[in-house]
């Protein structure tokens, strides 16, 4: 059979393959109900494939995929006594292969999807920070690095697609998903989203993946961080030249560099959902950004659009039309045959997706090893060398917003320490949502961090103070006597996305807050109206203030909070996000000095709620608007992040002061390069930023946009002349006609070190 012949082309393999399939098979093909974890039993033989398992497997004569065999969280339930344990996962995968193999006509193997948003969602999995904290580090390089070791992790237990969110741009940080977003900004998001590709799937040789790498399914796609309201799934009030400049370059980007996978997203774009939108998932993705993988749905996602045909069978049809592949825990994908017999859609389109769901099963080689080795793949997950990078990841996803009189780092001889708040001690408050259960003992806190780099003879002193939603003040007593007999005080504050198990969930896992006994204020469904700190925080601070002890502010969130309120009363802070696993251990170093921060803001910080939108590359209308009751500046912008050396930029110069459409077209570029020095005595890294502001068009352009950026360290005294390119990519627009070209006219073209402290030169196009 010539579709288990590996010398044969993947075309030919698919063609064989898919003319000898019934209906039925074609169905299963493309089915992906089973939640993982009830996929398998634990019995006193050990562990077994369940009844559930086999019945879906029997449903469709095989399976297209399984969701979250390995998934580990409140939702699923999975602890380490009821789940897989990490050297069983690879056994347990065969296992499922094996049964899929043997039990089915065809033998066609089946893909099994993990969750790896900030690392694969599993016992024992390594947790890195997540994209906010990613987007901060303005370090793509590391990025790829990082994951790389997420991809082996994951495939060396048997996995083969890897869900990760790096399409959603951050327009409004009430929206709860705020910390799966890499930044507000579509450049900063396109970097992140090649290095995602180039990690997790690394190279294609001969059109196949290496054994260590696993398909990138990228999402949401599209315009899922502009809900209105910044309500979870909430639709995206925007028009299609928003979508194309906002919403649309990550995906362009991620195919670009080989993406294989991607996922719809739940919301509705002017009235039309993404699962049921052709334009947006065939002619745009597909024709338009040539992407040749696999368009997965969110979850149940293809269910909710009964709100517009009334039947399963209909909602399949209009999801499978517009093009969707692979379901995950729908009825409507089961009723695709009877969808067919009704006359509600073609098989034509059914065959269009199966063509590409075994596409891919023939890329991932699991026709030639459907087995993963059961002896030697521990070693892939929780590496030393992982460990490395992604402590580097969480030093350089530090911010230092405020740092007055050079306060930071501080001595390591102080006499007493006091370390205060509700995310001090907090481990699972610093790894953000879709995390699984924690082993006890495993990963760092600020609290442990800190002890860990102060002096033997520096006493370190703890207390609580506070929750984050809760509004008790039990802990203050305590909190203040520590904070008056120490000679600072780190106040640790923030957010949390932890789950916990008396949460109520949405058929999609989603958490639900609502009157639940939960300390919860960001994640996936956690949507916020005031973006101030939760419960009683911002007073904590400021009785602690009132005791005229230094304040040192480090906050561990998911979102940009509002924190005008508390900064007054900080002589530093530090803004970490969720830094994950190693993060204690970073923030450690970074405030006693062994690290100088390097991190730069991804996202504006607002002052308050009541500004928002705040994102930097806002439309300019010729004119300053204003409230008359506030200003509309952000109070950190975008860009922004201090270090404990400082930098001065000059000799900012363009390889040409004119250049022609006709030159732009043949692929000439602009080498824009401007000098950097470390004038301080203190070695660190700055990330040199390229804006552009296009000052004629035929359109309202923004006020400037990031086109290009570079990380650079600098020794004491050192110089360095860094070069960045604009191409005809970066200088085209969406014009008045929705044609995507260059036009004539002056160009601003800004270098500096944050989006408000730049140097300028002019550009012409002629």
């Amino acid at each position: 059979m010539i579709y288990k012949d590996s010398l044969r082309p993947i075309e030919e393999r698919v063609e064989d393959l898919f003319s000898r399939m019934t209906i039925k098979e074609k169905v299963g093909q493309l089915n992906q109900r089973l939640f993982g974890w009830n996929a398998y039993v634990k019995t006193e033989k050990g562990i077994e494939l369940s009844d559930e398992f086999i019945k879906e497997v029997d449903f469709g004569e095989g399976m297209g995929a399984l969701y979250g065999l390995f998934r580990s969280d409140p939702w699923s339930g999975v602890t380490y006594e009821n789940g897989i344990p990490l050297h069983k996962n690879a056994q347990v995968a065969n296992m499922v292969q094996k049964y899929v193999l043997e039990n089915t006509r065809l033998g066609i193997p089946v893909l099994l999807s993990e969750e790896c948003p900030h690392g694969h969602q599993a016992l024992d999995g390594t947790l890195i920070p997540t994209n906010i904290g990613v987007g901060s580090t303005w370090n793509d390089e590391l990025m790829e690095e990082a994951y790389s070791h997420i991809a082996k992790e994951i495939r060396a237990r048997g996995g083969h697609l890897g869900l990760i969110s790096t399409l959603d741009i951050l327009r409004d940080p009430r929206w709860g998903r705020s910390e799966e977003c890499f930044s507000e900004d579509p450049y900063l998001a396109s970097k992140m989203t090649e290095a995602v590709v180039r990690g997790l799937q690394g190279k294609l040789t001969n059109g196949q993946l290496d054994q260590d790498r696993i398909v990138a399914v990228l999402k949401h796609f599209c315009a899922q961080g502009s809900a209105e309201g910044g309500l979870n799934a909430a639709p995206a009030s925007i028009g299609e030249r928003e979508m194309r400049e906002v919403h649309l370059p990550a995906m362009k980007a991620g195919v670009k560099a080989g993406a294989l996978g991607c996922m719809a997203a739940y919301n509705e774009i002017d009235g039309v959902p993404c699962h049921a939108n052709g334009k947006l998932l065939t002619d745009i993705l597909r024709e338009e950004m040539g992407f040749e993988g696999v368009v997965m749905a969110d979850g149940v996602a293809i269910d909710r659009l009964l709100a517009l045909t009334g039947k399963f069978e209909g909602a399949a049809a209009l999801a499978i039309e517009a093009g969707i592949d692979l379901s995950l825990w729908d009825t409507s994908f089961t009723t695709l045959e009877r969808a067919v017999e009704e006359g509600k859609t073609s098989e034509e389109f059914l065959d269009r997706a199966v063509r590409r769901v075994l596409d891919l099963k023939f890329r991932l080689g699991l026709f030639e090893k459907p087995y993963i080795d059961e002896d030697d793949h521990i070693d892939a997950v929780g590496s030393e060398s992982f460990e490395k990078v992604n402590l580097q990841i969480a030093r350089e996803s530090a911010v230092l917003l405020k740092n007055d009189d050079s306060i930071l780092p501080l001595d390591k001889k102080l006499r007493k320490v006091a370390v205060i708040g509700p995310n001090a001690d907090a481990i699972y408050n610093q790894l953000g949502d879709y995390t699984a259960i924690q082993p006890e003992g495993k990963g760092v806190t600020v609290l442990e961090g800190v002890k860990k780099v102060v002096s033997e003879n520096t006493e370190v002193l703890f207390a609580k103070g506070c929750g984050i939603r809760d509004t008790s003040k039990e802990g203050f007593k305590e909190a203040i006597s520590l904070a008056q007999d120490a000679e600072v005080a780190i106040l640790v504050l923030g957010g949390s996305s932890a789950r916990n198990f008396d949460l109520e969930f949405d058929t999609n896992g989603a958490a639900i807050v609502n009157g639940n006994p939960t300390e919860m204020d960001c994640g996936e469904g956690v949507d916020l109206a005031d973006l101030r700190l939760g419960g009683v925080q911002s007073e904590l601070v400021k009785e602690i203030a009132a005791t005229g002890t230094p304040i040192i502010t480090v906050l561990i969130q998911g979102r940009p909070h509002a924190i005008s309120d508390i900064a007054g009363y900080s002589d530093a802070i530090v803004c970490a996000w969720y830094p994950g696993q190693q993060g204690g251990e970073a923030i450690g170093e970074i405030l006693f000095g062994n690290v100088s921060p390097s991190g730069k803001l991804p996202v504006s910080i607002p002052k308050s709620s009541s500004q928002l939108p705040v994102y930097y590359n806002r439309k300019e209308q010729g004119r300053e608007l204003l409230y008359i009751d506030t200003d509309g500046a952000p109070l950190f912008p975008f860009g922004y992040g201090l270090s404990y050396a400082k930098f001065e930029y000059s000799d900012l110069k363009l390889s040409n002061d004119e250049v022609s459409l006709g030159e732009l077209m043949k692929g000439k570029v602009i080498e824009v390069s401007v000098c950097i020095k470390n004038v301080s005595g203190t070695a660190g890294a700055e990330v040199v930023q390229l804006y552009i502001k296009d000052m004629e068009a035929s359109i309202t352009r923004r006020v400037k946009e990031l086109k290009g950026f570079k990380k650079v360290w600098l020794e004491p005294g050192e110089q360095k002349t860094v070069v960045l390119e604009l191409s005809e990519e970066d200088l085209a627009i969406w014009n008045a006609d929705m044609e995507f070209c260059v036009e004539r006219g002056n160009v601003k073209v800004m270098v500096g070190g944050s989006s408000v402290d730049t140097k300028e030169v002019m550009l012409v196009v002629n």
